[in-house]
């Protein structure tokens, strides 16, 4: 960067610090920005750098980032981002949106509470069910309206794979042993191998879509009881025009390495219970590694090597091969089969956890309702039952080929449905 840029630009971060705001700003720096906190609002401006996947070196750069930011983001936060506006000069004199020449451009968006963010609720364990249910519906639609990428598909997966590979083994010996990294990088290599024909059909089957790309706890704040995705990758679309079910494991990855398996697990069957992929839960021990592998190596690059290595240990778990079984737990409605089924499955079979299936959803399910909705009398005829029943041994039997421990729960009241469910196992 040019002297006279970086003057400049250090002159912009003086300003919005200390002078352009009733009183001292807070300044949080990021990787890529500067966030400054004043009032209820919150200011971003992107800095000055380039890195091997970004560059913002340029006026025009930032520029653009930021309407990208703006624009992708009211997808999921319309209430949260604002505008963009410019910071001008003016015979010496830096104003927001005045007059003269534009020196920079700045991001103002709504300013939410600072324990409000979901990495905080999960630190207090506040973390319910019913939060944890709303945003898996918040994932689940935002998921199912946005834009299907047809042009990314498992080569692009694998690209991410290399990068992981060829940033982790620049961290040795200095962070991580050379045999860790060695056995991490051919056992994801092998896994992809073996997913590479399922990958590229669930991109041809219009599952990787324009995503978040960047969905950890830190990225999800929670207004009036609601969670809202916010930050998401504006700077580089690849990294967001990803598999649905990718995006999703970054949070789930996250979840499981802040201590919290049960919300990793319940997050998961809540968001499959509404947008079901049967088949392509195989491909979530590798995503989950793959997410936390890319946090073992920012962390490594950070110089933090007890973190780095923990989420070096956790993208290795997350490949280890656990044999598939099949639960079933029955009893009438109201003996608490439900509360044993999701009390003992995190941890039951692959990570994150038993894929269950629970009659009532799927009976809520086959009339194109939410899982939490009342049904009428007649959903409960005979014959809906049957269907229903039908549905748990077709979707348990297509789970366990897929690698994954299932809990059928329902009530089981007649032999014929126990039976269905013994021969599937």
């Amino acid at each position: 960067m040019a002297g006279s840029d970086q003057h400049g630009f250090d002159a912009v971060v003086r300003y919005l610090e200390t002078a352009a705001f009733e009183t001292a700003a807070r300044r949080i720096d990021t990787a890529n920005a500067h966030i400054f906190l004043a009032g209820n609002r919150a200011y971003k401006i992107k800095r000055h750098v380039s890195y091997s996947f970004l560059d913002f070196s340029t006026l025009e750069a930032r520029h653009d980032a930021l309407d990208n930011e703006l624009r992708l983001n009211r997808r999921t936060a319309p209430e949260l981002y604002e505008a963009v506006v410019p910071i001008t000069r003016d015979q010496g004199r830096l104003a927001i949106d005045g007059e003269g020449s534009v020196v920079e451009w700045l991001l103002i968006m709504r300013r939410f509470p600072d324990d409000a963010l979901l990495s905080d609720i999960a630190r207090h364990g506040k973390l319910d069910r019913g939060l944890l249910d709303r945003l898996a519906r918040a994932i689940a639609g935002f998921h199912q309206d946005a834009e299907i990428v047809r042009e990314a598909g498992a080569s692009s997966f694998r690209t991410v794979i290399d990068g992981n590979a060829e940033d982790l083994r620049h961290l040795v010996p200095k962070i991580f042993e050379s045999a860790m990294v060695d056995r991490l990088c051919q056992r994801t290599a092998d896994a992809f191998d073996a997913q590479r024909d399922r990958l590229e059909a669930r991109a041809e089957a219009g599952m990787v879509r324009h995503c978040h790309g960047d969905l950890h706890m830190g990225n999800i704040v929670v207004l009036d009881s609601r969670p809202v995705l916010f930050d998401c990758v504006e700077f580089n679309d690849a990294f967001a025009r990803i598999d649905v079910l990718y995006d999703l494991a970054y949070l789930v990855m996250d979840l499981i390495e802040k201590d919290q398996p049960a919300a990793a697990h319940y997050v998961l069957n809540a968001y499959h219970e509404r947008l079901p992929a049967d088949e392509a839960l195989v491909l979530m021990p590798l995503f989950l590694s793959v997410r936390a592998a890319i946090r073992a190596k920012i962390r490594g690059f950070e110089g933090n090597a007890g973190e780095a290595t923990r989420y070096l240990e956790l993208a290795g778990q997350a490949l280890d091969d656990v044999p598939p079984r099949l639960l079933a737990i029955g009893g009438r409605s109201g003996t608490g089969k439900s509360t044993l089924a999701m009390a003992i499955t995190p941890g039951l079979g692959a990570m994150p956890g038993a894929a269950v299936l629970r009659s009532d959803v799927i009976r809520k399910s086959l009339f194109g309702v939410e899982p939490t909705a009342k049904l009428p009398e007649d959903a409960y005829a005979a014959e809906v039952s049957a269907r229903v029943y039908a549905t748990i041994d077709r979707r348990a039997e297509t789970l366990l080929g897929a690698g994954r421990t299932v809990i059928a729960d329902a009530v089981f009241g007649s032999a014929e449905e126990r039976v269905g469910i013994e021969a599937v196992a």
